[in-house]
């Protein structure tokens, strides 16, 4: 799962983004002590974010949002991981922070969770959440793992979910991380509710996306474990097929909030747009801001008009 390894890789900066809370501040509030008030009588609006460009411009998504309601809104952007971030939001020194509904809950709330859908993922939140802080709408956007395939692969199997690989991968290589392998959101998985087995797994170095890439592309791997705003998948117009039966849990970009710190105003500007924002605009701005190298706030601003959200 995307959010367990990001907290791995990011642990190491924990201590240092602990005291130093990442990003900037215009504000005299104290990050750490929930100071950031009701957001209606002249106190900021905490926004954070993790340490990866998606996560921040996410966040920066919501903090022009919020701006463009008149509100006042401090950035504490780069943190680092879940591990370090969560407990901030939690204990009221971050009041909004964009989250990813199925990392959330396995990772910071709830290890033994076996939930995979939105539905049942957000349920068991709703549920188990400590009573300071709350998700509200989730978005139909996700960063997830996939099954992903070039198009002439698609059409040469006629591929468009993972249950039309059970009669054909058998004749077909899939490239992933090691770890794929062993996992049930992985090659186990696959076996036991789809009935898919490759007959060959090409192993890869965590990370190591662009080799996977160019395995894919080549044709030395017919399948590829990417996430799904993977700005490849447009730039190469790869197909990601569809899970119907989320072997893969559910990753929705779903705003987590510090309750006291959030009124209804803030609360109708971030639903606004968890009810506009999808996969494929994720993997349009992250195009934008990986590949064409534009600045995050330009893409952000960009999305919010052309989505009614901004003025």
């Amino acid at each position: 799962m995307k959010g367990m390894i990001r907290g791995t890789a990011f642990g190491l900066i924990a201590a240092l983004a602990l005291t130093a809370c990442g990003g900037d501040s215009d504000s005299d509030d104290n990050p750490l002590t929930g100071s950031s008030g009701d957001s209606g009588g002249g106190k900021s609006i905490v926004v954070g974010s993790a340490n990866f460009p998606e996560n921040q411009l996410l966040a920066e998504i919501y903090a022009q949002a919020l701006e463009d309601k008149g509100l006042k809104v401090t950035r504490k952007f780069d943190i680092g991981a879940r591990e370090v971030y969560y407990d901030q939001v939690v204990k009221g020194g971050i009041s909004v922070f964009p989250e990813y509904n199925g990392a959330l809950l396995s990772v910071a709330v709830d290890e033994k969770s076996t939930a995979t859908s939105t539905e049942d993922i957000n349920a068991e939140l709703k549920a188990k959440l400590p009573k300071s802080v709350e998700i509200l709408d989730s978005s139909a956007a996700e960063d997830k793992d996939s099954v992903t395939v070039t198009s002439e692969v698609a059409a040469k199997y006629n591929l468009k979910t993972l249950a039309d690989l059970k009669p054909v991968a058998g004749d077909m290589a899939i490239g992933a991380g090691s770890e794929f392998k062993t996992r049930t959101q992985g090659m186990v998985g696959l076996k036991k509710i789809y009935g898919v087995e490759f007959g060959k797994f090409q192993p890869l170095d965590a990370g190591a996306q662009s080799t996977l890439l160019k395995l894919l592309k080549e044709g030395t791997v017919q399948a590829a474990n990417l996430y799904t705003t993977d700005p490849a998948i447009i730039e190469d117009k790869l197909v990601v097929l569809e899970d119907p039966k989320n072997l893969f849990s559910s990753q929705n970009v779903t705003p987590l909030v510090y309750k006291s710190a959030v009124n209804a105003e803030a609360r109708a500007a971030l639903n606004a747009i968890s009810a506009k924002l999808t996969t494929e605009d994720l993997l349009e701005m992250m195009k934008k801001l990986v590949n064409d190298k534009e600045d995050a706030s330009a893409v952000a601003e960009e999305w919010l008009k052309q989505s009614g959200l901004a003025s």
